[in-house]
């Protein structure tokens, strides 16, 4: 029972409640991003269902189900990291063929296991979303279909993955699923117990909230959720009084090699020394970043060199307005984030709203994993909190601080409904332009 988790008291706590008797219907699971969340309520679903034992290596048919993460009693909800941990079992292919096939399968299941029809029927957006979920179980059926030492992994599912992640998983859950989980969830079992998981669970709007509320406040008797975020804060104290929390601590550097080593056969990875990223990353996390093709290490810089440059074009069109005092925070702004542009190859910031955007674009590779939209401009708030704590705390601060929360929200709403990363940008740019200029020319 949880012998595949690594390094976390969260799983034995769990297990002690089971063996107790005394494990609460409705969970959170909180910590980290690649701390083991997700993986633990997957195994949690596999151990309540076990029709013997409950260990790892059991037989029986619920578990064989659960392993390939084709249950009927299992649905999956919400946004997690999936291009990094497909690309990175694929890359196990050559190392280990069934292990790797077997890790693969189960890492894009992950990613289907969000398009239940349980949780789309009805959707229009379903029907276009079908080429490319069909073409997915084609290429696992073929992987599936090949011998121990077969060839390599469809070429295709990384691509299709990607795809399909970027067009049909949205940044907040749907309130139109969490009701339709909501009916699933009455729905009697086929085996022992279901299994609700819903991962980035901060990622809510009111409206689903508040129908997730509803099947919290009274679960159906054979229905386990879990909710796993690397947010606790995120969670509305409404919605934590009814869950039991686990907490998911960051790993030791001796216990995500271990993890690297076991899980994806990377002896060399496993042993490297751990380096120093940008947000304190490191470990599983940083090295399943490392096979995408643009990772949130390059996004760092890359934010940097964003927000220096819209501070250069807002302190620009002040000069050219003949303001001869500048406001601090605007060149507070520069002062921090430029060099961390520059010292990754970025060049000077520029002041042009085109050539800014023009020039994340093009680093970001257009954002083709959707997801690193998000977290871009989650780096780009996280720099310019940190380059306002140079100044003395006084309402100006505080105003800007404000006026990049408030533009960079819109900006994730839109990219949330899919609008384009370019079109986003741009209106972001300008927005944030308007409005520092506004405060500024105020004073």
């Amino acid at each position: 029972m949880f012998e595949n988790i690594i390094a976390q008291a969260a799983a034995g706590r769990l297990k002690g409640d089971i063996e107790a008797g005394i494990l609460a219907p409705s969970m959170l699971f909180y910590g980290p991003a690649a701390s083991g969340k997700g993986t633990t309520a997957l195994e949690l679903g596999r151990v309540l269902s076990c029709e013997e034992t409950g260990a790892w290596n059991c037989s029986c048919s619920s578990c064989a189900r659960h392993k390939s993460l084709l249950h009927p009693d299992l649905l999956l909800m919400g946004r997690r990291a999936f291009a990094g941990e497909i690309a990175a079992a694929a890359a196990v292919l050559p190392r280990d063929p069934r292990h790797g096939r077997l890790l693969l399968i189960r890492s894009v299941r992950k990613l289907l296991g969000r398009f239940s029809p349980a949780l789309w029927e009805g959707d229009k957006d379903l029907g276009k979303l079908n080429p490319l979920i069909q073409a997915l179980e084609d290429d696992l059926d073929a992987l599936d279909a090949l011998e121990s030492g077969g060839a390599g992994a469809p070429d295709s599912i990384i691509k299709n993955a990607l795809k399909l992640e970027a067009e049909g998983i949205a940044d907040f859950i749907p309130v139109a699923q969490i009701r339709r989980a909501s009916y699933w969830g009455h729905l009697a079992p086929l085996g022992r117990r279901k299994l609700l998981v819903i991962e980035s669970a901060d990622r809510m709007r009111e409206e689903s909230l508040n129908s997730l509320l509803k099947i919290l406040e009274e679960p159906p008797d054979r229905l386990t959720i879990v909710l796993c975020t690397a947010r606790r804060e995120g969670i509305l104290p409404t919605l934590l009084s009814r869950l039991r929390p686990y907490h998911f601590t960051r790993r030791d550097p001796a216990s995500e090699g271990e993890l690297i080593r076991r899980v994806f056969r990377d002896t060399q990875a496993a042993e490297a020394p751990a380096l120093p990223a940008a947000g304190n990353r490191g470990g599983l996390e940083a090295y399943l970043d490392s096979f995408l093709p643009v990772n949130r290490d390059t996004l760092y810089p890359l934010a940097a060199f964003f927000v220096s440059s819209v501070a250069l074009a807002t302190l620009d069109g002040f000069r050219r307005r003949g303001i001869g005092v500048l406001p601090d925070e605007l060149v507070a702004l520069g002062k921090h984030c430029a060099p961390i542009a520059g010292s990754a190859g970025l060049g000077r910031p520029v002041a042009g709203g085109k050539a800014i955007v023009d020039k994340v674009l093009a680093e970001a590779r257009n954002f083709q994993i959707h997801s690193l939209f998000f977290s871009f401009l989650a780096l780009a708030l996280d720099l310019v909190s940190e380059g306002l704590r140079s100044l003395e705390p006084d309402p100006s601060r505080v105003g800007c601080l404000g006026l990049w929360k408030k533009h960079v929200g819109i900006a994730a709403a839109a990219g949330s409904l899919n609008q384009s990363p370019a079109l986003t940008l741009d209106r972001l740019v300008a927005d944030l332009k308007g409005a520092m200029t506004n405060a500024g020319g105020g004073r």
